[in-house]
């Protein structure tokens, strides 16, 4: 049995030599000035002890740490496996990084190489200077130079333990942490998702699996390319969603199976409706965050379901929990039932359980054994935050959730971005996901503001297209409130409207929590933030 990521791939390699691993459609080809097209199994594993043996005498051995920022070309699972051949960790680098943020990655890592794009090595150099870093740094198909440094567990041979991967998490209320991933962590990936079943039953030799989310991501990194690697399916990759040509991707990749977040759903539903929305071979969406009042009409419409699924890069599958089988009260943000590998707790500020319906921290661990089998070793240099994040020997997940009277789960938010207003919690991801269905409205992100009365009251940040005149501001936020007070309770409608040119995001398009939160009560009172609170009433019932 294999005990790591290269393993398993040379075992599924033996079994299906000839199906392909992945594939390149013309579009993101174009994009990244790379070639169409598939490879088989067989081809990348042939590129990839290449590259392994290149490694090998240059000095690059267990316990070293490199760098990949390479997008989602194919190029980064062939430095990944061979890398992880010699226990080597890969650390997936964003494009979309700047100075500061690739300063602290590079020396908070520790990384001692980068294979990274020609167009981002003057801003890698820079950030290795500031940090005090020896960084090398090399093109995909550069030679590996020496490495500085002997291999920190040359003696040892890689197996299940052995850091694969550390990924950062988004940094979305303050600094990014680095998740130390093994070995087991990605193979159990594979291993749950090829396993899960229900609708979500992946067919050993035929799957055909279509990602536009990034490989900084364990969504795509872990769930999509090992649920593929264990099965001998084929990863279908773009280099990011495109609404305009999603479902022409869809159909030229025959693909049949598709991730997604929840705002894809959301954009896709804006599209004029046609003859040919059913006309693919998809079987089912795996993904989180729906809009609840598109879910129904988005499967309706498109004629495949959306399992939605909860998980952290923290959890890896060792605490997956996905709503694959029915009732999966479609509409109400249910992601499922806990299978019996996973233990889940529902608790109150205080630590102590709530009942049916009540909303609470989500607490998981895995079940047997070993808690936290499946999970994260840890965060890098924070021993202090993995052992809070692991208080009482379970795992404190920050997301608010609630479990109706059959035992199904259903989210409600992160626990930072609750909103309280007179005694009232509100979700800021349902706010926001309804704001943007409004027509007028490309992006949005709601935070509480101070409110004399009330405690906290709703502010809603806006980024409109086309941005509206000063003179037109005031109209356009009260129809929006207007608006808005049709689709949700009116203590959850914005009493403040801030139009801006945009929202503050993490490198990985997550809204960041963390400025938002200051940013948030320093704008009521300015020009462009318009106070809609005169509106918020209580409607009659229709």
């Amino acid at each position: 049995m294999s005990s790591t990521v290269y393993q398993a791939f040379v075992e599924t390699t033996r079994n299906w030599p000839t199906n392909p691993f992945v594939q390149v459609l013309p579009e993101t080809a174009e994009i990244y000035s790379i070639a169409s097209g598939e490879l088989s199994y067989q081809g990348a594993l042939a590129a990839i002890e290449a590259l392994k043996e290149s490694y090998d005498k240059a000095g690059y051995g267990h316990g070293h740490r490199v760098g990949l920022l390479l997008e989602n070309r194919p190029s980064f699972f062939l430095h990944w496996f061979a890398l992880n051949a010699l226990g080597v960790s890969v650390v997936p680098i964003n494009a979309d990084l700047r100075a500061a943020e690739l300063e602290y990655l590079v020396g908070h890592s520790e990384i001692i190489l980068a294979v990274a794009l020609s167009s981002h090595h003057d801003v890698l150099r820079a950030a290795a200077q500031a940090a005090g870093s020896p960084l090398q740094i090399i093109a995909n198909d550069d030679p590996p130079p020496p490495a500085t440094t002997p291999a920190p567990y040359a003696a040892r041979t890689p197996d299940s333990q052995t850091e694969c991967a550390l990924l950062y998490t988004s940094g979305t209320t303050g600094r990014p942490k680095g998740c130390i991933l093994p070995n087991e962590y990605f193979l159990h990936c594979g291993n749950w998702y090829a396993g899960v079943g229900g609708l979500a039953s992946l067919q050993a030799g035929k799957e055909r699996m279509l990602t536009p989310l990034p490989l900084v991501h364990m969504n795509a990194m872990a769930c999509s390319t090992m649920a593929m690697v264990v099965t001998g399916g084929c990863l279908i990759l773009l280099d990011r969603f495109h609404p305009r040509t999603w479902w022409a991707s869809v159909r030229e990749s025959r693909a049949t199976v598709f991730h997604y977040l929840g705002v894809m759903p959301a954009i896709l539903m804006k599209a004029p409706e046609g003859p040919d929305d059913t006309d693919h071979q998809v079987r089912f969406g795996f993904g989180a965050g729906i809009d609840r009042s598109l879910h129904a009409a988005f499967e309706k419409r498109f004629g495949i379901p959306l399992l939605e699924a909860w998980a952290m890069t923290e959890t890896g599958s060792g605490a997956v929990i996905i709503a694959n089988r029915e009732p999966r009260f479609i509409g109400t943000s249910c992601f499922g039932k806990e299978q019996d590998d996973v233990q889940v707790r529902i608790v109150n500020d205080a630590g102590e359980p709530v009942g049916p319906d009540q909303e609470g921290e989500l607490l998981v661990r895995h079940a047997g054994d070993n808690p936290r089998f499946g999970f994260f070793a840890g965060y890098l240099k924070d021993p202090q935050a993995t052992d809070e994040a692991w208080k009482d020997g379970w795992f404190h997940t920050g997301d608010i959730v609630r479990r109706n009277a059959q035992g199904y789960l259903h989210f409600v938010d992160r626990k930072k971005n609750v909103i309280r207003r007179s005694g009232e919690n509100i979700a800021a991801v349902e706010v926001e996901s309804t704001l943007l269905q409004h027509p007028a409205i490309k992006a949005a992100a709601v935070a509480a503001v101070p409110d004399a009365i009330r405690g906290d009251e709703v502010l809603a940040c806006l980024v409109c297209d086309p941005k509206p005149e000063a003179s037109d501001m005031e109209r356009l936020a009260r129809d929006i409130v207007s608006w808005s007070l049709t689709q949700l309770s009116y203590f959850k409608v914005p009493g403040y409207v801030a139009f801006v040119d945009a929202l503050p995001l993490t490198p990985t398009n997550k809204i960041q929590r963390g400025e938002l939160k200051k940013l948030a009560p320093t704008l009521p009172g300015t020009a462009h933030c318009i106070d809609t609170r005169d509106l918020k009433k209580r409607q009659e019932a229709p």
